[in-house]
């Protein structure tokens, strides 16, 4: 009569494969702190320990049908650690009378080879690679869970809400408190291709609207460049009503002016200086002498 499992190895394996299926089919609902989750485990590991005791009964009674030597025997397998019987299984070496068994004679050419059993701990891993496989397919067939671009998106949509979260408790950018900063200037970019290239054209070469990387302004209204873009953006252009006041209109935000005002700052104070624009639009407005810095 072989022992069983051990009942607190069929409970973890339990709670992983449940685990696993609600961080498959339900990873977003919060699981770990529902009711229901918790409520289930209670019942899986109640019936466990219900078909537990009923089998700890049935041992009990084919053991009384044991001769001595076999009782002997089963007792001296239930005390031998679980795991250490799953070792000594996995890696068993047969012996040297059961190597007869198994030798195979050519005959013809003189050479023996044994026909062993591939080893447990190569089937175990086999039969793992077997089922991890129709898992996985499952998952990315069915849900979510493994699907790459999925797991973007989803990322994508917590970042922008986290973003959003933030905007709304933190300090509004003004002209006032607006400030430079290389590390917007990636992001202006994107952002003035969204709302500013269509007059701007790319790069800021001008097309509708002026040259931006040019040293002729058709509106001066601050100091230094960074901010005098920050003040168009906020109120628009008194001399052209195509250049509207987005920031005033919601179209973007103080932030988001900052960026583009560090972007366009990028492309006419640094990059323009030493790699002059090719093929721009025709210089608009009077040549225009900016303070340095970009506060």
């Amino acid at each position: 009569m072989k022992t069983r499992t051990p009942i607190s190895i069929y409970i973890l394996v339990t709670l992983g494969l449940t685990i696993m299926a609600f961080e498959m089919f339900a990873s977003d609902s919060g699981y770990f702190s529902s009711p229901f989750f918790w409520g289930l485990i209670l019942i899986v590991i109640v019936l466990l320990l219900i078909m537990n005791s009923i089998g700890d009964l049935i041992e009990n009674q084919n053991f009384t049908k044991l001769s001595a030597e076999e009782k002997a025997e089963y007792l001296k397998d239930k005390n031998t650690p679980y795991f250490q019987k799953l070792w000594n299984s996995a890696f068993k070496k047969q012996s040297a009378t059961e190597e007869k068994d198994i030798l195979i004679d050519h005959g013809f050419d003189g050479i023996t080879e044994l026909d062993n059993s591939l080893p447990k701990w190569w089937i175990g891993l086999f039969y793992f690679g077997c089922i991890f496989c129709v898992v996985y397919l499952t998952a990315f067939a069915f849900t979510d869970y493994a699907h790459p671009e999925a797991e973007l998106n989803h990322e994508t949509k917590t970042m922008l809400a986290s973003i959003e979260e933030y905007e709304k408790t933190a300090p509004q950018v003004t002209l006032e408190t607006a400030k430079y900063s290389a590390d917007n200037i990636a992001e202006g970019q994107e952002l003035f291709k969204t709302n500013c290239v269509t007059c701007h054209g790319d790069n800021g070469k001008g097309g509708i609207g002026p040259n931006l990387t040019d040293t002729h302004w058709i509106n001066v209204k601050q100091k230094s460049l960074f901010k005098n873009v920050i003040w168009m953006l906020e109120n628009g252009s008194p001399n052209n009503p195509t250049m509207r006041p987005f920031i005033k209109e919601g179209t973007i935000t103080g932030r988001d002016a900052e960026k583009i005002a560090a972007y366009i700052y990028h492309i006419n104070q640094e990059t323009a200086p030493i790699t002059p624009a090719q093929g721009g639009a025709t210089p608009q407005g009077e040549e225009t002498h900016w303070e340095n810095g970009n506060d």
